[in-house]
C-alpha cells in the first residue's frame, strides 16, 4: 500500500501514536491500548526523523531502507523505540507477530532514508502500524501523518515544565503544543497518564463544550472510563450560571446513558480552578475553540493555558 493510499476507507477508530522513547510516549501507548479495545480500532505508532538529523552508521543506502526495517541492524532510536512500543503492544495482548507482516519503502527527496512502514493485520482486520517518517520537523512530520491517515485521535507526550523548550523531542512542550493547535483530529496530550481514574469534562455551556461532552462520551466508552463534570465560576455570583452548565452536561450524558461520578462547580480563574483539581483524574477535557487552524488557541485562551500548564494529562476534543 503506497503513502496516498493510505486514506480510510471505512468507519474504523484509528489512533495515532507518537513515540520518542520517554515515559510519556509509552504510557500513551497504554492509554491507546485501552481506547483501541475491539476490532475496529487500529493503532498507528509513528516515529518522526527530521532531515538533517545525522546516522550513526555513517549513511543508508536506498537498497537497504527498502528492506524491513527492524532488520536494518542501524542504531537509529527511532527503530529502537518503535520496535519497544512493538514489544509493549504483544506483551499486552494488543497484537501477534504471527499476524501478516507487509512493509512499504517511499522516497523521500534530500534523504536516503525516505519514510519506512511495516502493517500488521490480524484475522479479524485489526492493523497495528510502525512508521518511520522523515520530515523537516517533528510538528509537520506528525501533522502530515495525519493528512495520510485521518486519524481520530493524536496521543503524544508532554516533558515536565522546566524541560528545555529546544529539545528535539515529542517531549518538547513546544512540539506537544503546536499539534494541540493545530492537529485537526482530538489530541492527548500525556502527561503522567494514569489508567483508571476517569475523564473530566470542562464544561461552560457554551455549544463547543457541550459537543464535546457528546465526544468524549464516546472515546470514554471505548476504555470503559468514568466521566466527570466540572464548571467554573469566575465570580461568586455566576456560580448558578456553572451550576445551569452542569445541569444542561449531565442531561446530555443521562441520554447517553452514562451517569457522570462528579459534579464539581469552583469559583475563581478557570484554568487554575481546573488544573488544581485535574490530578484527580486520568485526562482532562477541553473543547476545541471552533475556529480555524491558523486562529485556535490564542495564547490568553482558557483550553490552550489548561494544555500549556496542567500537571496531568489534557485531551482536546474537536
Amino acid at each position: 500500500m503506497s503513502e496516498q493510499q493510505e486514506k480510510r476507507v471505512d468507519d474504523r477508530f484509528r489512533i495515532l501514536v507518537c513515540i520518542d522513547g520517554s515515559d510519556e510516549g509509552y504510557r500513551g501507548l497504554k492509554y491507546a491500548v485501552k481506547l483501541g479495545g475491539g476490532v475496529n480500532a487500529d493503532i498507528v505508532l509513528l516515529y518522526v526523523r527530521p532531515h538533517d538529523q545525522g546516522l550513526r552508521s555513517g549513511g543508508l543506502q536506498v537498497s537497504v531502507a527498502r528492506e524491513n526495517m527492524l532488520k536494518w541492524g542501524l542504531e537509529l532510536p527511532g527503530l529502537t523505540y518503535l520496535k519497544t512500543g512493538r514489544d509493549m503492544l504483544v506483551e499486552m495482548g494488543a497484537m501477534s507477530l504471527d499476524w501478516q507482516e507487509s512493509h512499504v519503502h517511499t522516497d523521500v527527496a534530500g534523504t536516503s532514508l525516505g519514510d519506512n512502514k511495516i502493517d500488521y493485520l490480524s484475522e479479524t482486520g485489526q492493523k497495528i502500524v510502525l512508521k518511520l517518517k522523515v520530515a523537516p520537523n517533528i510538528v509537520t512530520g506528525i501533522l502530515d501523518q495525519w493528512e495520510l491517515g485521518e486519524y481520530d485521535l493524536i496521543i503524544l507526550g508532554a516533558s515536565e515544565r522546566w524541560r528545555e523548550r529546544t529539545t528535539k523531542s515529542f517531549t518538547d512542550p513546544a512540539v506537544a503544543e503546536k499539534v494541540a493547535k493545530n492537529a485537526p483530529c482530538s489530541v492527548i496530550v500525556a502527561r503522567e497518564l494514569a489508567v483508571g481514574n476517569g475523564h473530566l469534562i470542562c464544561v461552560d455551556g457554551s455549544p463547543h463544550s457541550l459537543d464535546a461532552v457528546r465526544r468524549d462520551a464516546y472515546i470514554a466508552s471505548r476504555c470503559d472510563c468514568d466521566i466527570s463534570l466540572i464548571s467554573v465560576a469566575r465570580h461568586e455570583r455566576e456560580k448558578s450560571r456553572a451550576e445551569e452548565s452542569l445541569k444542561e452536561a449531565a442531561e446530555i450524558l443521562k441520554e447517553l446513558g452514562v451517569t457522570p461520578i462528579d459534579q464539581v462547580v469552583r469559583i475563581g480563574d478557570p484554568v487554575d480552578q481546573v488544573i488544581d483539581v485535574g490530578p484527580d483524574y486520568s485526562l482532562l477535557v477541553v473543547a476545541d475553540t471552533g475556529k480555524g487552524a491558523i486562529e485556535r488557541f490564542f495564547s490568553g485562551s482558557v483550553a490552550f493555558e489548561i494544555v500549556e500548564k496542567a500537571y496531568n494529562s489534557v485531551m482536546i476534543i474537536r
